[in-house]
């Protein structure tokens, strides 16, 4: 949520705050239903704001499993089914171009096309790569990998789209939240605009940068006695 979202809502809530204290000195009628209608949208954005948060937390944390899952395929898996196709290839030459490393700043999807081709290729020649020193594991430990992988990047899409789609209704709705505290603001100037010490405490609520505090009073100077 960026800081101008948090302002609103924190202003927001003082402001919900303020009506409820203050329900005893004549807060009620209409503004108690405008009042209502506030801690809707208070609430529907709090669910918002936390969907938001759980989309960044998942984005997070499948980029950082993809990282890990990407080392390991660059620098183990792949790197060891390169060099046992290396071998291969000298015996057929065509071999050699099937099991080059990905770029180590090949993008992710670039990175996944070459992983399934060498993964591919390594399936259709495996015969002749075990006879060269393959292990009978490797396969399998490859294209569980290669798997964990692709379901990184769709976890990554899944958590972008959770936290694209509740940004914009937490917009939305955090819009609608402003337009029902101006019609507040002008119950609660219409009921209480004659209460100075009242209007003073909701200008403070209604505040986006937080509440009004008065300057502390400079310290006394003290006169050496003479």
């Amino acid at each position: 949520m960026n800081a101008m979202l948090r302002r609103r809502l924190e202003m927001a809530v003082r402001v919900r705050d303020f009506l409820q204290a203050h329900q005893a000195e004549g807060i009620q009628g209409a503004e108690a239903v405008a009042l209502a209608r506030l801690e809707e949208l208070l609430a529907r954005a709090e669910v918002l704001a936390a969907q938001q948060r759980a989309g960044v937390v998942a984005k997070r944390g499948s980029t950082e499993q993809r990282a890990a899952v990407r080392r390991a395929l660059q620098s183990q898996l792949l790197k060891y089914l390169s060099a046992v196709g290396r071998v291969a290839a000298r015996h057929n030459t065509e071999l050699g171009a099937h099991f080059k490393l990905p770029a180590t700043r090949a993008t992710n999807q670039a990175f996944l096309t070459l992983a399934r081709g060498m993964l591919a290729k390594a399936t259709e020649q495996k015969d002749l790569l075990a006879s060269r020193g393959m292990s009978e594991k490797l396969l399998d430990d490859l294209a569980a990998a290669v798997t964990q992988f692709e379901q990184t990047l769709e976890a990554t899409r899944a958590a972008r789209r959770e936290h694209v789609g509740a940004s914009a209704d937490l917009e939305s709705v955090v819009s609608e939240i402003s337009q029902q505290v101006r019609l507040l603001d002008g119950l609660v100037r219409y009921r209480f605009g004659d209460n100075v010490e009242l209007m003073g405490a909701w200008a403070s609520a209604r505040n986006v940068e937080g509440p009004v505090r008065s300057k502390a009073e400079p310290p006394a100077v003290i006169k050496p006695a003479a």
